[in-house]
């Protein structure tokens, strides 16, 4: 799942730092983006995708842990949003 994680996050960043930035933060997106597509590859052949051979988690596995992150950023996002109407109260 670090792999999954870090592939999106970074192609995420690399995608704004493309757009919005000027000059070397392009250039630094673009690195970012690239990095991230590799990284995505590698996933992808670890999850099922036999691009160099027999992959090495089954499809359940990587369900599951999806799932677990996307229950995980859906917690967060609930505590982070009692915390600024908890703050905002007061």
């Amino acid at each position: 799942m670090l792999l999954l994680v870090f592939a999106i996050g970074t192609i995420i960043a690399g995608i704004f730092t493309m757009y919005f930035g000027s000059g070397k933060s392009r250039a630094i997106g673009s690195v970012l983006f690239i990095i991230g597509i590799i990284v995505a590859i590698i996933f992808y052949n670890y999850s099922g995708g036999a691009l160099w051979g027999s992959p090495a988690w089954d499809w359940n596995t990587v369900r599951d842990g999806i799932a677990s992150i996307i229950g995980g950023v859906i917690g967060a996002l609930i505590a982070l949003g009692a915390f600024l109407a908890g703050i905002m109260k007061a």
